[in-house]
């Protein structure tokens, strides 16, 4: 009976993992999402989960490069132009940038 309880809550728990949320940097560790030179994070693998983190992250990021763009009179362009590639630089071996046009492992 012991058994059963505990393969019973085992199997509960391998089903609701998929409906914690995600995080930016568990989506990056599992390749589903990657930087790119524009200064945002585009999904590697979409899935409705990963391109609500997209959209979420990238409206804080937008805001931000808004701020800075303002505070410095320089172009928003100017701002995500050298964000995308400070994030490509910063990214760690394994996670995945976009460059010449297709998704590549760092």
């Amino acid at each position: 009976m012991k058994q059963l309880i505990t393969l019973l809550a085992l199997g509960l728990l391998l089903i609701c993992q998929p409906a914690l949320a995600l995080d930016l940097q568990a989506a990056k560790a599992q390749g589903l999402v990657g930087e790119t030179a524009t200064g945002y994070l585009a999904p590697v693998k979409p899935s409705p989960e990963v391109q609500k983190l997209v959209e979420s992250i990238n409206a804080k990021r937008k805001a931000h490069y808004q701020k800075i763009s303002t505070r410095n009179k320089t172009s928003l362009s100017t701002v995500e132009k050298l964000a995308g590639k400070k994030a490509i630089e910063k990214t760690p071996a394994g996670q995945f940038i976009f460059v010449g046009g297709h998704w590549t492992r760092k």
